[in-house]
C-alpha cells in the first residue's frame, strides 16, 4: 500500500511539474484568472470562460497520373474562446426560438496565436479577443431573455450548462516525430501512375496527409487538459464518365496514427488495381432504376449508413432544440433494432481488431473525459451522446463535446461500434435475402459494397430524411444469374421506416474512417459494422452531369485506329 501511495504522489508531482513547465498552458491559465477577476465589475457577469488551443503541424503530398503536385508543410496555433454570461441554468448559449438563422451553421472564429512562447504577446491576443467574445455574449444573452419573454414555454427546461468536476490531464509533447516527404511523394506518384492503365479515367489523385496536433483546454472552473493527437491518412481516388454524362468516382482511404503503420505498397497497389478494374466496368454498367426491396450492406457501407441516419440523431443537443426533429427523444427504453444488435460509442478505443480508430481522444473539447457509452443494448435504446448541454433525464456530459478549431462545441460522434450476437456469414445473409426476394416477388436485391458518404436532415423545417451515396452496387438475382454491377444509385429514406426493416447482421466487420462535418465543424470519426441485411430499402436515380465525356483522348493514349 505504501508503494502505491508513493507512486501516486510521484505521478501527482510529475503532472504538477509538467503543467508548470508548459509556457502556453501557463499563459492560458494566467489570463483566464485575470479576465474573470477584471470582469467582476461589469453589470452582466461571466460565470465561465474557456480557452481551447490547437497547436498543429501538418505535412501533405499529392500526385496525379504519376506526377507530383508538390509537398507542403505548415504550422499553426489557433485559439477558440468560449464566454458564458448569466448562470448554469440560463446563459447566452440558449437557442433563439423562431430565428431561422439559428438553423444554419455558424461561421468559425479562430484566433491566430504566436508560434513562440512569448507569454506577454500571447496574453495580449487572448485579452483582446476575450473582450470581443464577452461583448458578443452579453448581446446574445439580452436576446435570449427577450426571446423567453415572448415565446411559449420551452419543451425542454434543462439548464443551459452542466455542472461538472474540473478535469486534470497532461501528456508531454511528442518527441522525435519526423516524416520523409520525398519517400511519400514517390509513393503517391507510383500509386497514381497506375491509373494511366485505363484510358477512360480522366481524373485521379493519390494524397498523403500527416498532422500532429497538441490540444489544450483551460477553463475558469479549474479544468486544464493537454493531450496529443496524430493522424496519418492516404486517399486514393479515380473518376470515369459514362457516355450519358454520369460521373462515377471511386475512393479508397487508409488511416493510422503514424505513417509507418499505414498499409504496405503491395496492399495499396492491389487496391488501386481493383479501383481501376471497377471503374472500367462502371463505365459500361447499366443505369439502375428506382428500387425498393431487400438489400445487404457491407461493413464499410453499413458504417456510413449508421453514422448518417442514426449517429447524428443520438447527439444530445439535438434533443433540446425546438427546431430539431428529435427522432429518438422519447424512445429511451424502447426497442429500435433487432434484439441481437448493440451499438457503443467509445472515444477511448484506439484500435478495433488491429485497426486504428480516428475517433479516439482521452478528453473532449470541453475538458471532459471521453467515456464509453452503450447507446443500444440488445436492440433497446439506452441513452444519448452528451456534451455539457443537459437535456431532460440526462443532466451531465459523457465526454462527447467536440469541435473543429474556431467553432463552439456541441455533441458529436466518436468511435461507433456496431455488434451482433448472430453467428452468420455473408453467404448466410445472401441466402436469407434471396428467399426474401422471392417472397416479395422481386427479380433481384442489392448489395452495397462501398459508399462515398452522405448527408442527413434532422430539422423540422425540412423532410427528416437521409441520402447515402453508394458507388459500388450489385444486383443479386434470385434466379442464380451472375451478380451485376450497376451505376447511378442513391440510397434514400427516413430513419424510423428504415430501422424497422433491419433484420439481420453478421460476417466480418469492416471500418469507415473519415471526417464528419456538422454545426461544430469537421471532426475525425470512425465506425465499425458487420454486414447488415435490410428487408426493404429504397433507392432513387443519382443526379448526373449533362456534359458529354471528353471529346479528345487523354494525351498519354493513342486515338482509336492510330498505328503510331
Amino acid at each position: 500500500m505504501k508503494k502505491l501511495i508513493v507512486l501516486f504522489l510521484a505521478l501527482v508531482m510529475f503532472c504538477a511539474s509538467a503543467f508548470s513547465e508548459d509556457m502556453l498552458l501557463k499563459a492560458l491559465e494566467d489570463e483566464v484568472a485575470r479576465e474573470m477577476e477584471l470582469l467582476k465589475n461589469e453589470e452582466v457577469l461571466p460565470y465561465f470562460i474557456g480557452y481551447r488551443v490547437s497547436d498543429t503541424e501538418n505535412w501533405s503530398v499529392s500526385a496525379s497520373f504519376g506526377d507530383s503536385y508538390g509537398k507542403k508543410s505548415s504550422r499553426s496555433r489557433n485559439l477558440t474562446i468560449s464566454v458564458r454570461v448569466g448562470d448554469y441554468k440560463l446563459d447566452n448559449s440558449e437557442e433563439l426560438r423562431g430565428d431561422r438563422s439559428s438553423y444554419f451553421y455558424s461561421m468559425p472564429s479562430p484566433v491566430d496565436l504566436p508560434m513562440d512562447d512569448n507569454i506577454d504577446a500571447i496574453r495580449s491576443i487572448i485579452w483582446k479577443n476575450t473582450d470581443r467574445e464577452y461583448k458578443k455574449a452579453v448581446d446574445k444573452f439580452a436576446k435570449v431573455k427577450a426571446n423567453l419573454a415572448v415565446k411559449v414555454e420551452k419543451e425542454d427546461t434543462s439548464d443551459s450548462f452542466s455542472r461538472e468536476e474540473p478535469g486534470q490531464y497532461f501528456e508531454p509533447p511528442l518527441e522525435g516525430i519526423d516524416i520523409d516527404m520525398d519517400l511519400w511523394e514517390n509513393k503517391m506518384k507510383m500509386y497514381s501512375e497506375l491509373f494511366l492503365q485505363e484510358k477512360d479515367i480522366y481524373s485521379c489523385n493519390a494524397s498523403m496527409n500527416f498532422f500532429v496536433e497538441r490540444k489544450y483546454f483551460v477553463s475558469s472552473e479549474g479544468t486544464r487538459t493537454v493531450h496529443n493527437f496524430t493522424y496519418s491518412g492516404i486517399n486514393i481516388n479515380g473518376t470515369i464518365k459514362a457516355d450519358d454524362g454520369m460521373v462515377m468516382p471511386l475512393y479508397k482511404s487508409y488511416f493510422a496514427f503514424l505513417p509507418e503503420d499505414l498499409p504496405s505498397d503491395e496492399e495499396i497497389i492491389k487496391d488501386v488495381k481493383g479501383i481501376i478494374d471497377t471503374l472500367s466496368r462502371l463505365k459500361e454498367a447499366p443505369l439502375a432504376e428506382p428500387y425498393s426491396g431487400p438489400a445487404i450492406m457491407s461493413g464499410s457501407a453499413a458504417s456510413v449508413f449508421f453514422h448518417e441516419i442514426f449517429g447524428h440523431r443520438l447527439e444530445g443537443h439535438r434533443q433540446k432544440s425546438s427546431s430539431d426533429g428529435q427522432t429518438f427523444k422519447d424512445m429511451v427504453g424502447k426497442s429500435i433494432l433487432p434484439g441481437h444488435m448493440s451499438i457503443t460509442f467509445d472515444p477511448r478505443a484506439r484500435t478495433y481488431k488491429g485497426f486504428d480508430l480516428s475517433g479516439y481522444y482521452p478528453y473532449d473539447d470541453e475538458g471532459m473525459e471521453g467515456k464509453r457509452v452503450e447507446v443500444v443494448k440488445n436492440g433497446i435504446l439506452q441513452e444519448f451522446l452528451m456534451s455539457r448541454s443537459p437535456i431532460e433525464n440526462f443532466p451531465g456530459s459523457n465526454g462527447h463535446g467536440r469541435a473543429q478549431t474556431g467553432y463552439q462545441t456541441v455533441t458529436r460522434q466518436s468511435n461507433m461500434i456496431i455488434e451482433t450476437e448472430r453467428d452468420l456469414s455473408y453467404e448466410d445473409l445472401r441466402k436469407i435475402m434471396i428467399n426474401e426476394i422471392e417472397e416479395q416477388g422481386k427479380e433481384y436485391g442489392y448489395l452495397f459494397v462501398s459508399t462515398v458518404g452522405g448527408f442527413t436532415m434532422t430539422g423540422r423545417y425540412a423532410p427528416n430524411a437521409f441520402n447515402v451515396t453508394p458507388v459500388e452496387v450489385y444486383r443479386i438475382y434470385a434466379d442464380g444469374r451472375e451478380d451485376e454491377l450497376v451505376r447511378g444509385v442513391d440510397m434514400i429514406g427516413t430513419p424510423l421506416a428504415m430501422f424497422s426493416q433491419i433484420a439481420e447482421a453478421g460476417g466480418e466487420p469492416d471500418i469507415f474512417v473519415g471526417f464528419c462535418g456538422a454545426e461544430s465543424g469537421s471532426v475525425p470519426v470512425s465506425a465499425v459494422s458487420p454486414y447488415i441485411y435490410v428487408k426493404m430499402i429504397e433507392t432513387q436515380r443519382k443526379d448526373k452531369s449533362q456534359d458529354r465525356p471528353p471529346i479528345l483522348p487523354r494525351p498519354d493514349t493513342k486515338p482509336e485506329g492510330a498505328t503510331k
